[in-house]
């Protein structure tokens, strides 16, 4: 049998330390964001091509500008919609995110941000008929959603939130580099996880993700899953290097919470490399058996 490559994972990029101690605290800073980056996935509902797996509706992590972003619509001046997390700001930046016009989001409701989003696009050259909030999925409550405004101010939580998807996407990139079946790292705004997909063959398929927090964990955590889904049976036989373990309720997949993770920012990294290493390695002797 033919070795797999190995998906060790050595950001290119710096890793940005995080505090597990923190990571319970986040939660209505993660739902807040996710409500507001719903105002880039409408940019892609709005205004690029739709398609059938849903990804004009993605996300992708802009690291020049630290944030969120829907794929450039192609007007008279191309521009893209994003959320720059650490600021808490809605952004309208050129293809080239070298200029944007940013709105901080504090104190303002989804329709304030939405109309002067709607203003912004206009200008760039987009049809302003066209633009909608209306989704076709559901994602978890939060008052914001209900008409009350934003009220997280950017700091501590933001930052690490920023921390926690620039780490995830630095690490996915790293995986689509070694698996050439990997497809592009996006941001699904329903789920609010950044992630790949390995595709297999023959319909099968290997997921690699961090999933900000969820009703599994409420914190950070990275994950490797399978479809189809082995037994808990047959995964729960193959150990788990970096303190990773296999999730079992309502879902079958490999995780490492915040949680879970070393306190000491330079023994984060090679942590995270171990368990995803080890759990893309599991995953493929599970889908292999």
């Amino acid at each position: 049998m033919t070795t797999p490559p190995s998906t060790a994972v050595r950001p290119s990029r710096p890793w940005r330390g995080v505090s597990p101690a923190m990571a319970p605290s986040l939660s209505d800073a993660r739902r807040q964001l996710h409500h507001a980056s719903q105002l880039a996935a409408a940019a892609g509902i709005s205004w690029l091509p739709a398609q059938a797996d849903d990804s004009h509706t993605n996300l992708e992590w802009v690291q020049s500008l630290g944030g969120l972003f829907c794929g450039v619509v192609p007007v008279t001046q191309p521009f893209r919609v994003g959320i720059r997390v650490e600021h808490f700001a809605l952004v309208v930046a050129d293809e080239q995110a070298a200029r944007a016009d940013e709105l901080p989001l504090r104190g303002q409701r989804v329709t304030d941000a939405a109309l002067w989003l709607r203003e912004r696009a206009v200008e760039r050259g987009a049809d302003a008929s066209r633009f909608t909030l209306d989704r076709h999925y559901e994602i978890p409550h939060h008052p914001v959603g209900d008409g009350a405004p934003f009220d997280a101010a950017p700091g501590a939580a933001f930052a690490e939130l920023a921390a926690w998807f620039e780490n995830g996407d630095a690490t996915l990139r790293r995986i689509v580099d070694a698996s050439p079946s990997a497809s592009d790292v996006r941001l699904w705004p329903h789920h609010f996880d950044i992630a790949t997909l390995i595709s297999m063959g023959a319909g099968r398929s290997i997921g690699v993700g961090l999933e900000i927090g969820d009703d599994s964990y409420a914190e950070p955590y990275f994950y490797v899953n399978m479809y189809p889904p082995p037994s808990a049976a047959e995964a729960a036989g193959i150990a788990l290097d970096g303190h990773g373990l296999w999730h079992t309720d309502g879902w079958l997949g490999a995780v490492l919470p915040a949680s879970r993770l070393s306190a000491v920012a330079g023994d984060q990294p090679s942590q995270v490399s171990a368990f995803v290493d080890s759990a893309v390695s599991a995953a493929r002797r599970l889908m292999a058996a």
